[in-house]
C-alpha cells in the first residue's frame, strides 16, 4: 500500500530540503511534483524522480484555464498509477509554492488513497516578512488561476496553520523573536528541524528513522484538520508573551455595533501580523463571522448560523465536533454567540488594541434595547459581505 505525505510551503529553499532529507531517509519513495509555473504555456509540468534522480516527466493541460484546477485532475490518477505499479513506498507530494495543502489532502483523501502526513516548510526568518507581504499572488507570478486573488500573506498564514508538523529550516538569520512568532503563531504544531548533514554521503547502516521521516509517517486526519480551521471550532492560539511576541485573546459576549466595528476595520487589520477569529454583529445576530487578517488585508466572510439560532431539529445535521465545541463555551442566553478574536505580533499595543475593541461594542443602552432593535441599526458590513 502507497503512503502518501504533502509537503507545501511558500518558503521553497526550505520545502525543497525537506524534501530531498525524506527521500533520503525513506527507502522506495519517489517525489511527485507538478510545476505550475508552466501554466502561461497552457499546461502544467509532473515530474517524478527518486533518490538516484528524474524517473518520468509529463504533461496535464489547463483545465478551464486553472492550473491548480489541473493540479487537481491529475494527482490522484497519477498517485494511483505510482500504487499499481508497485516497489513504491512512500510518494512524497511536493506542492508548488502558492498551492495550499488543505484542497490537496482533500483531494488525496478523496481519491482513497492514504494520506500519512502534512508537513508545511518554514523558514522562521521568513515568518513576518511573509506574513507582512501583502501582494496579489499574481503581482509576484505565483498565482495557480487567472481568477486567483489571494495574497502572499494569507496563502502563507493557510499553509502554516493547515499542517500539523512544521519543518523548520536552521536559518542563521531568525533571532529569538522570530522562533517566538512562528510557535505563537501555531503553538499546537510539532516542530521539526530540517537535517542539515550532507546528502551526498551515504548513511551509516541501522541509523534510526529521523524525526522527520517518522513524522511523514505518523498518520493525518483530515476531517479533524479541516475542523480545527473552520471559524465556528476552529483551534486558535492562546494568550502569550514572550521574546518581544504578543498573542491577545479577546472573548466578549456583546455583539459589535456595525458602524463602530466598520469604521475601525483599518486599524484593527494593521495592529497585528496575524489576526482570526469569529465575531458577532448585532444588525445580524444570527450569523457566524469569520475574521481572516494577516498583511494589512482583512477577509470577512458569513459561515453560516450561530448554533444558538438554530432549531433543535437541525443540531443532528452539525458535525459533531462543532457541536462539542460550542458546548464548551455555551452562554445561557447567547448560547454560542461571540467575540472570539485573536491578534499575534511583534510589539502588539495590547492596551490600545483592547480599548480600539472594546470601544466597538454595543453600549449598555444599545444592548439593553434588544434584538429586534439591533437588527435596525445600519447594515455597514453587507458591501464586504456582498449580501
Amino acid at each position: 500500500m502507497l503512503s502518501v505525505v504533502i509537503v507545501a510551503g511558500l518558503h521553497v529553499d526550505a520545502r525543497r530540503a525537506t524534501v530531498d532529507r525524506l527521500l533520503a531517509d525513506l527507502p522506495d519513495s519517489v517525489v511527485l511534483h507538478h510545476d505550475l509555473a508552466t501554466a502561461t504555456a497552457g499546461t502544467v509540468v509532473r515530474t517524478i524522480r527518486d533518490a538516484t534522480g528524474l524517473v518520468s516527466t509529463g504533461e496535464a493541460p489547463l483545465v478551464n484555464d486553472c492550473a491548480c484546477c489541473a493540479l487537481r485532475e491529475d494527482l490522484v490518477p497519477e498517485l494511483l498509477r505510482i500504487q499499481e505499479a508497485g516497489g513504491t513506498r512512500m510518494a512524497v507530494v511536493e506542492l508548488w509554492d502558492s498551492v495550499e495543502p488543505k484542497a490537496m489532502a482533500e483531494v488525496v483523501t478523496a481519491g482513497g488513497l492514504t494520506l500519512t502526513g502534512v508537513i508545511t516548510a518554514v523558514d522562521p526568518a521568513l515568518v513576518l516578512p511573509y506574513l507582512g507581504n501583502g501582494d496579489d499572488l499574481a503581482e509576484r507570478g505565483l498565482a495557480a488561476a487567472a481568477t486567483d486573488q489571494r495574497t502572499v500573506a494569507d496563502t502563507f498564514a493557510r499553509q502554516l496553520e493547515y499542517a500539523p508538523v512544521l519543518a523548520v529550516a536552521d536559518s542563521p538569520e531568525a533571532d529569538d523573536e522570530d522562533r517566538e512568532l512562528l510557535a505563537q503563531l501555531h503553538p499546537t504544531a510539532r516542530q521539526v528541524p530540517i537535517p542539515t548533514d550532507d546528502l551526498t554521503v551515504p548513511p551509516p547502516r541501522n541509523r534510526p528513522q529521523s524525526l522527520l521521516a517518522s513524522s511523514a509517517l505518523s498518520g493525518f486526519d483530515v476531517e479533524s484538520a479541516g475542523a480545527a480551521q473552520h471559524p465556528a471550532c476552529a483551534l486558535l492560539p492562546a494568550e502569550a508573551d514572550a521574546h518581544g511576541v504578543t498573542t491577545l485573546v479577546w472573548h466578549r459576549r456583546r455583539p459589535f455595533h456595525p458602524e463602530r466595528l466598520y469604521a475601525a476595520l483599518e486599524d484593527l487589520t494593521c495592529a497585528a501580523a496575524r489576526s482570526r477569529g469569529r465575531f458577532w454583529l448585532a444588525d445580524k445576530p444570527d450569523v457566524l463571522l469569520h475574521w481572516d487578517a494577516a498583511g494589512g488585508a482583512l477577509c470577512v466572510e458569513s459561515a453560516g448560523p450561530w448554533l444558538a439560532s438554530l432549531p433543535d431539529a437541525a443540531w443532528d445535521m452539525v458535525p459533531p465536533i462543532r457541536r462539542a465545541a460550542a458546548a464548551l463555551d455555551w452562554h445561557p442566553e447567547h448560547g454560542d454567540c461571540c467575540q472570539h478574536l485573536v491578534f499575534t505580533s511583534p510589539a502588539l499595543d495590547r492596551d490600545g488594541l483592547e480599548q480600539l475593541l472594546e470601544s466597538c461594542l454595543l453600549t449598555d443602552a444599545e444592548y439593553a434595547a434588544g434584538r429586534d432593535a439591533w437588527k435596525q441599526l445600519p447594515p455597514a458590513f453587507d458591501t464586504l459581505l456582498e449580501v
